[in-house]
């Protein structure tokens, strides 16, 4: 089933940010988004994830069918590694954290709590939550922030399998993770026009 953006408008504190942006996100592939900071990259993958409504325009196949991963690493400090992955998988009706932990080298860090981890460390915990959801697609915003240039290539590898098996990815990330998989879709086109206020609204 694809994600599907039809004439899609986002907006931030209610301002369209980005408008009349289309696409369609295919199982096996991955939509990498590219544009300047504070072009609406951020605001496009929150209302994509459910987190706010979009302006105009329509979403379809996303809602149940999608994780997201933002700039918070969203772990308990005082449970450890192996802890937190196996909260989320419970979450999600499954006991299985075994690929998730080898898959972003954390085999010798699982007794360790995620309080005393690295930057880098939380940042691939944060990202190995992906693997234990079961859902196929993959909302991803800046996920190599922190990571150093081994743990980028254990992300792209995760996403590569996860594409492999039917998921899909929409990410934006300025990194080239070397997809064969992957289009990039820059935003920089679809800017929201300025709206001209008329002389009555002016003065509410």
């Amino acid at each position: 089933m694809d994600l599907t953006a039809t004439d899609l408008a986002v907006a931030r504190g209610g301002v369209p940010v980005l408008e009349g942006l289309s696409f369609a996100l295919a199982p096996g592939r991955a939509l990498v988004l590219r544009g300047p900071n504070g072009s609406g990259k951020t605001t496009l993958l929150r209302t994509v994830a459910g987190l706010q409504p979009a302006f105009a325009g329509e979403i379809a196949g996303a809602g149940e069918r999608i994780a997201y991963a933002a700039h918070a690493d969203g772990l308990k400090s005082m449970l450890s590694v192996a802890e937190n992955l196996t909260f989320w998988a419970q979450a999600f009706g499954s006991d299985d954290i075994s690929a998730a932990l080898t898959g972003f080298n954390l085999d010798a860090l699982k007794t360790r709590l995620a309080g005393t981890l690295s930057a880098g460390q939380k940042r691939r915990l944060g990202l190995a939550r992906l693997m234990v959801t079961g859902r196929p697609v993959w909302v991803l915003d800046e996920p190599t922030v922190s990571l150093d240039l081994a743990s980028v290539q254990l992300f792209a590898e995760a996403v590569r399998g996860h594409l492999a098996s039917g998921g899909s990815a929409l990410m934006a990330t300025h990194i080239d993770l070397g997809l064969a998989e992957a289009e990039v879709f820059d935003v920089t086109a679809y800017k929201a026009q300025p709206r001209l206020s008329t002389a009555d609204e002016a003065f509410l």
